[in-house]
């Protein structure tokens, strides 16, 4: 009794990669922001510095694919924030038949000025 049912028809969704020093997370939305499905390093069992390798962020990808095809998506944007080493393998594992990827956008925040610097020390 393996059939897969459709939850809800989801035509086309969001991806949000979240690939930081110490872990990469992986979310999965709806067009108005709703999260259908997610997935981290440390839900696949990595622990320690191992969560935010790109190999970790390979089968955190595969896992959200997985919990993503309940709802028949067809197309997706991805978003991504960070700087960790998840980055790069997490899109490349999201490049599955089936699934056409509309576009990759890098919403890292920048700092436009920094913080104030402090003050010369008086000696």
């Amino acid at each position: 009794m393996a059939t897969t049912t459709t939850k809800r028809e989801v035509a086309s969704g969001r991806i949000y990669v979240k690939a930081s020093y110490n872990n990469t997370l992986m979310t999965f939305t709806d067009e108005r922001g709703n999260v259908l499905a997610a997935a981290s390093g440390v839900r696949m069992g990595f622990k320690g510095p191992k969560k935010s390798t790109a190999y970790a962020a390979g089968l955190v990808a595969k896992e959200l694919l997985t919990r993503m095809a309940p709802y028949a998506v067809q197309s997706v944007s991805v978003f991504v924030r960070g700087v960790g080493g998840g980055r790069e393998s997490s899109i490349r594992a999201l490049n599955v038949p089936g699934l056409t990827i509309n576009s990759v956008k890098d919403v890292t925040p920048i700092p436009h000025n920094g913080c104030r610097p402090p003050k010369p020390r008086r000696i």
